[in-house]
């Protein structure tokens, strides 16, 4: 009896090679790998994705604990921001204590998920999806390509390269700052990367070529000679031959196309371009040694004739000199042109010790000459004089009163050198200047005047800006890029300030830091504060009619008694403000974040709260007649005594809110005294219709009443 033969064919894997799915195995290899990187791709973003999206929710509950931004979250955000020109964020705010926590996770876990599947990939050649999908990547010899080619091949070539092609491409194109074109040319990149290039060798991708490695189907058995170029070509060279029975005929040696192979190849053309380079170095290196020699002596030269002019004019302006009024004006004119430091010094030194009204005059000009670079000796001055008045007392003196006039100089010199230099001061340091001297309640001794003035970028951290006039200034401006909204824009830093009682009408306010800032009676109508960080700002009794504050974020601050008719404070986030007694009529407060704020005795007639969350809001004694409360989160809201006559709460959340004493509809007026022609009870049905009054407290029988005959839902409603 014949014996069965059993033929194996070597292309097919065995049960033992492979444990995929069938469905799965049947797929082309390209196929496969496509989907092997998008699943690792998926489970990377999904790791960040999650806790991200769960540490958003929770950071609008108001009931958690709010505590300041990781430091972590800070830095990552800025690095994230900078390169892709997104808006500057500053990293003061607040947020629920879990969110901190799932923020910092959500940056941790893709980098640890992605850190791991590298190492897996060096180890095993590998992934979890790699190996789901049966494909494996191996070196020249069929092993694991091990944690340099790794990284070399994901790192480098699969991401670094594209990527940062297509930043460029950006960066220096007119569709700079557009994220969508970034992310599209982003997906470009990455897609040709991976496609690779033909060659004679076959089409692999760029980060297999860089890294030296091959993308094999797992379910095959290795075959070595299919990865080895050289070896594949030998060995069809050989097939056919013994096909053909023909002998390869003899090829002749050509040159190596390779310039640098050629010249490796010829040692005398290499010592030619060796000599060459190092003639041409020997020679840069003498002519910048000379040019360089010789600047120094042009510098030292220009240094000794200052030196040499300062000490003649410290001469004659000596006490002792002689010389009249008018050659002291002139020497001080002559000292404010040097462009020399000790003369900047010397003169900010003789503002504060002179007391010829003239010659106060003639100093103040000469360092207005000199203009930015005098500041930094006017701040110690200022500072110094500052301090010498605070150790005086308030008590009136000659001594304290000369203080004062050599203080008035120095802020007088300062206000015009900032005004004249509009447009040119980013990254002044003016912080911690005394910029404000009290006199008589009519008129101060000094206030700083800069109406119309270009301040964006400078530092007035801690300095008193007290009665100053900035209507109409920019302290925020475009960066390098010349766009708005990118991370260098020219944005001033007011943190820590006070600017009581200033004027700051019209002035651009927008991103400004103004971190614990006093902005007590100042008058900022129609200001632009968008995106400003006003966190424990204080703007009680403040003049905010018109102003824009879209987006802005005053965690509590006080604007106790602040005029906020017509404002917009639009997704501006007041979480814990104080505001009681403030007048809002008609303020524009819809998708805010009023969440714990105190409103006690305000007035928000007309104001429009669609869908803000005033959850845990004091709202006791408010007027809201007429206000605007569609789809608002109103839970544990306190109601007590406020008139709600007019108001529109439909689509509300009353959940625990507190209704004791509410005026649900106006009280009969009498004809005679009625301006105004109100409308009629039945025309205010609408505004509880359908609103769920079940899981509130505190509502007496005429307001069960009211609810009732207009619509709206209550247990007790027949």
């Amino acid at each position: 009896m014949a014996t069965p033969i059993v033929r194996r064919s070597s292309g097919q894997p065995s049960s033992s090679q492979s444990n995929q799915p069938g469905k799965l195995n049947s797929l082309p290899l390209v196929t496969r790998r496509i989907a092997a990187w998008a699943t690792e791709m998926t489970l990377v973003v999904v790791s960040g994705l999650i806790p991200y999206s769960l540490g958003a929710y929770l950071n609008t509950r108001s009931d958690l604990n709010r505590v300041p931004l990781n430091p972590i979250l800070i830095v990552t955000e800025r690095e994230i921001a900078r390169p892709l020109a997104l808006p500057v964020s500053y990293g003061t705010r607040n947020v629920a204590w879990p969110t901190n926590f799932l923020w910092t996770v959500a940056i941790l876990a893709p980098l640890t998920l992605s850190g791991w599947q590298l190492l897996l990939l060096a180890k095993t050649g590998s992934t979890f999806s790699k190996r789901w999908f049966g494909v494996r990547v191996v070196n020249s010899q069929g092993k694991p390509p091990g944690l340099g080619a790794v990284l070399a091949r994901e790192i480098i070539g699969r991401w670094t390269l594209p990527l940062s092609a297509a930043y460029t491409l950006w960066r220096y194109s007119p569709a700079f700052p557009n994220l969508g074109v970034l992310t599209v040319l982003a997906g470009l990149m990455i897609l040709a990367e991976g496609r690779g290039f033909s060659s004679p060798k076959g089409r692999r991708a760029l980060h297999d070529r860089l890294a030296g490695t091959y993308t094999i189907d797992a379910t095959k058995p290795f075959k070595p000679s299919q990865l080895q170029d050289k070896k594949l070509e030998q060995s069809q060279w050989n097939e056919q031959g013994d096909e053909n029975t023909a002998i390869a005929p003899p090829q002749t040696i050509q040159p190596p196309s390779n310039p640098w192979k050629r010249l490796l190849l010829n040692p005398s053309m290499a010592l030619l371009g060796l000599a060459l380079l190092s003639m041409a170095g020997v020679l840069i290196t003498l002519v910048g040694t000379q040019v360089y020699i010789q600047t120094q002596q042009n510098r030292r030269a220009l240094e000794q004739r200052n030196s040499q002019q300062f000490l003649a004019l410290v001469k004659q302006l000596s006490p002792n000199s002689g010389a009249s009024n008018e050659e002291r004006r002139s020497a001080i004119l002559a000292m404010g042109t040097l462009n020399d430091p000790q003369a900047t010094q010397y003169l900010v030194d003789l503002l504060a010790k002179e007391t010829d009204p003239s010659l106060v005059g003639t100093i103040e000009q000469a360092l207005a000459n000199i203009g930015l670079p005098a500041l930094p000796d006017l701040k110690r001055m200022n500072q110094s004089l500052a301090g010498d008045l605070e150790s005086i007392g308030t008590n009136p003196s000659p001594e304290r009163e000369l203080r004062q006039k050599r203080l008035q100089n120095n802020q007088r010199v300062i206000n015009k050198i900032v005004e004249v230099n509009s447009g040119k001061v980013s990254d002044l340091d003016l912080s911690r200047l005394q910029l404000f001297q009290s006199g008589s309640k009519e008129r101060p001794l000094f206030n700083l005047v800069l109406d119309k003035v270009d301040l964006s970028g400078v530092n007035f951290k801690g300095a008193n800006l007290s009665l100053a006039s900035f209507k109409g200034s920019n302290f925020r401006g475009v960066g390098e890029d010349g766009r708005w909204d990118t991370f260098d824009d020219r944005i001033a830093d007011l943190s820590g300030a006070q600017i009581k009682q200033a004027n700051l009408n019209e002035a651009n306010l927008s991103r400004v830091l103004m971190v614990r800032t006093d902005l007590s009676r100042a008058t900022l109508k129609g200001a632009n504060l968008t995106n400003a960080r006003l966190v424990n700002a204080n703007l009680s009794s403040a003049q905010l009619m018109g102003a824009d504050v879209r987006g802005a974020v005053l965690e509590n601050a006080s604007l106790t008694g602040a005029d906020l008719s017509e404002a917009i404070f639009n997704d501006a986030n007041l979480y814990a403000a104080r505001l009681g007694r403030a007048i809002a009529i008609a303020a524009q407060l819809s998708f805010a974040n009023l969440s714990k704020t105190d409103w006690q005795g305000a007035d928000l007639s007309g104001a429009n709260l669609a869908r803000a969350d005033l959850s845990n809001a004091n709202l006791s004694a408010t007027r809201m007649t007429n206000a605007n409360l569609n789809s608002a989160n109103l839970e544990s809201a306190n109601f007590r005594n406020a008139d709600l006559s007019l108001a529109d709460l439909r689509g509300a959340n009353l959940t625990g809110a507190d209704f004791q004493g509410t005026i649900f509809f106006p009280a009969k007026q009498d004809p005679a005294d009625q301006f105004v022609q109100t409308p009629t009870l039945g025309s205010q049905s609408a505004v509880v219709k359908g609103v769920d009054f079940s899981q509130t407290k505190n509502l007496d029988a005429k307001q069960l009443a009211y609810i009732c005959t207009q619509g709206g839902i209550h247990p007790r409603c027949p």
